[in-house]
């Protein structure tokens, strides 16, 4: 038989703190990176890292997980709407700060934010309550496939415009898992599928950058000091670490020509001063808090959360599986930051708030007896 759970569940919590843990000692390193090489503005990213991000983080992780997860099915529109409309203040010109080609945060004079962080989880608590309230018509094209684009349609255009086309992909990639999990025709999924390829290709053609991205994937060495710098130097520090790395603190790359090694990079840092086996100790992490996720959402005593759980976990777990992928080459670069790793408080703190979500619907969670 069956009983309700009453405590969050452990392993959730063991991997989440381990990855977090790990992060930041690999934060850390590419922090002083950074600061050997002059770089001033230090302080404030390790502030917004540290303190909002992990600090207050961890503060609206317990909250969330204290909280019933039902409670957020009755919040789900106006949530939605205020995470769409925090991130078009970054298009107010007092509030905007505008950075490497986009408009992404909003400027608070202590500390910045990127509220384009908020959209993940407000589109992925939409779509649990869209698809949990209408899974018996979801087969159709209007309350389906039309339900689906309606959620993600001003998502688009807001992050389009910034422009933020990494946030977007995993918008659209936690969407569209709480979709398919809810009963998605497969008809329906190929239509998205070559509406997503005939987005790319208008992406390639309206934003050179990305056409860019798309080129240098496929030949890295055509342009060496530009668009294919970055994944040539992730690639030198990786293969530097070997098997067991050079040792914490002990990266070369980090120093010198690595871009980013708080950021985008933090993987190819991880790599070269823990090697092949801490490389792979983070893809097994990850695959195990997916896993987790996965099977605490497939044990929600509702439907809505089993939808949000699913959802959480996708977007978690795809952030750090393609920001992987792409240090090692194997997708484009997409500039989707290393969950729990890379810089950026905001990022963060919607991370580990998400994820006392999932605790909270581990709570209520119906378990073997």
């Amino acid at each position: 038989m069956s009983a309700v759970r009453r405590h969050a569940d452990r392993w959730l919590l063991l991997l989440v703190g381990t990855l977090v843990t790990f992060g930041t000692l690999i934060f850390a390193s590419g922090a002083f990176g950074l600061l050997a090489r002059g770089e001033t503005h230090i302080t404030s990213v390790v502030f917004n890292h540290v303190v909002l991000g992990i600090g207050i983080g961890l503060v609206v992780l317990i909250a969330t997980s204290v909280i019933d997860h039902r409670a957020w099915r009755h919040w789900a529109l106006p949530l939605y709407l205020f995470s769409l409309g925090i991130t078009a203040l970054v298009f107010v010109p007092s509030l905007g700060i505008e950075h490497a080609g986009g408009t992404r945060w909003l400027d608070f004079r202590f500390f910045s934010f990127q509220p384009a962080e908020m959209i993940k989880i407000g589109a992925i608590i939409l779509a649990a309550a869209y698809f949990s309230v209408n899974q018996k018509r979801i087969t159709t094209m209007r309350y389906g496939l039309g339900g689906f684009l309606a959620i993600l349609v001003l998502p688009v255009i807001i992050l389009l415009l910034q422009p933020d086309v990494g946030t977007l992909g995993i918008v659209i990639v936690a969407v569209g898992a709480v979709y398919i999990a809810a009963g998605a025709r497969i008809r329906h999924l190929v239509l998205v599928a070559l509406i997503g390829a005939l987005l790319i290709g208008a992406l390639a053609f309206a934003r050179p950058y990305v056409k860019d991205r798309i080129v240098t994937f496929f030949d890295p060495a055509q342009n060496p000091q530009a668009e294919g710098y970055q994944i040539r130097q992730s690639l030198i520090a990786i293969g530097s670490g070997g098997f067991s790395g050079r040792g914490f603190g002990q990266g070369v790359q980090k120093f010198t020509y690595l871009p980013e090694p708080m950021g985008d990079s933090v993987f190819a840092v991880a790599a070269e001063e823990f090697g092949f086996v801490g490389s792979v100790s983070i893809i097994v992490l990850f695959l195990l808090l997916a896993l987790r996720g996965f099977a605490v959402s497939v044990r929600a005593s509702d439907s809505f959360g089993m939808l949000l759980g699913i959802g959480i976990a996708s977007y978690l777990s795809a952030e750090a599986f393609i920001n992987i992928a792409a240090m090692l080459g194997l997708i484009p670069l997409t500039g989707i930051p290393l969950t729990f790793f890379s810089q950026g408080g905001t990022a963060m703190l919607v991370s580990l708030g998400s994820v006392g979500i999932l605790l909270s619907i581990s709570k209520r969670a119906t378990a073997r007896m």
